[in-house]
């Protein structure tokens, strides 16, 4: 049997760099890493500095969902068909942030990849500060924790211990089993195929639209510098979760990324797909296409 290792998190909160410290981790495993990605243009994937055949992208929904479901089995399957071939070890989820997981034990028995796989762990990565600003109006995320075994605070340099303390006691309330670690820039060592107990969950498929969200994928023309790009994004921040990609400005290439705290510029040498994925409140979507649109900045979807 193949073990699972799920990772889930809400937007932001640090799935991705924990994924990245698990490939250095774990440098000398052979083990894939298939990166589900909320948006139509994955930008996850080419954050891990990882060889092919240990990386699978799947985008445009949540892996969970009725739309993408059929793909995630079937990348599944082909990584069970060539495990003996490529020596692989174990498989680790990292999945969209707004994925509910508890439909995955129901998924794996339903197309018999059970015979295939195990689920040996599942992990939820919080951002204290925004997981209480959200956990009562957004239900995937109280979803993510009642279904997780290990649970880590991440970003504890960012909040004060009250902070934290309040946080982890909304954890506990919800999952009173859960394992708990705190760091900051997820960086934790962890043994992602742990064996836990027996779970009991049951969720059933999301839908394709959630109407809690909106994305769009941007493609920010070469012209525009890092002054004139945070001047249009700035204003859109209240009704945003997240922004990240990559932006050809003047000067160099960026990775723009935004979690709820400050709107970030990192220079980079290289994107595969450069591009600016926005993702936010379900009812805000026209605000910020129209907002994109008179900055003259075209919107690919």
């Amino acid at each position: 049997m193949i073990p699972l290792c799920l990772v889930t998190g809400f937007l932001g909160s640090g799935k991705t760099t924990f994924l990245q410290n698990l490939v250095k981790q774990h440098q000398d495993r052979k083990l894939v890493y298939l990166v589900n990605d909320f948006a139509a243009v994955d930008i996850d994937g080419q954050l891990l500095d990882l060889p092919q055949d240990q990386l699978v992208q799947i985008a445009g929904g949540s892996i969970f969902c009725k739309c993408l479901v059929t793909d995630f089995i079937r990348h599944l399957t082909a990584v069970a068909e060539h495990v003996e071939e490529h020596g692989t070890e174990g498989v680790i989820i990292e999945a969209s942030g707004i994925a509910d997981p508890r439909v995955i034990p129901t998924m794996l028995q339903e197309t018999k990849l059970d015979h295939l796989y195990t689920l040996s762990s599942i992990i939820s990565v919080v951002d204290p500060g925004r997981f209480m600003k959200l956990i009562h109006t957004l239900p995937n995320i109280r979803a993510q924790i009642e279904a997780a075994d290990h649970v880590l605070i991440n970003k504890i340099d960012l909040y004060s211990e009250e902070e934290l303390n309040t946080a982890e006691k909304e954890i506990r309330d919800l999952n009173p089993e859960c394992s708990l670690d705190r760091c900051k820039n997820s960086d934790v060592h962890f043994s992602p195929f742990r064996a836990w107990a027996d779970r009991n969950m049951e969720g059933e498929y999301a839908k394709c639209a959630d109407p809690n969200y909106f994305n769009v994928v941007a493609q920010v023309p070469g012209g525009y510098d890092e002054a004139a790009l945070r001047e249009v994004l700035t204003p859109l921040l209240p009704q945003l979760y997240r922004i990240k990609g990559f932006v050809p400005t003047t000067q160099r290439l960026l990775y723009v990324d935004y979690s709820g705290g400050d709107l970030s510029f990192t220079p980079d040498s290289e994107a595969d797909n450069p591009a600016l994925i926005l993702i936010g409140q379900g009812d805000a979507e026209q605000i910020v296409r129209d907002a994109l649109s008179t900055a003259g900045i075209p919107l690919l979807m």
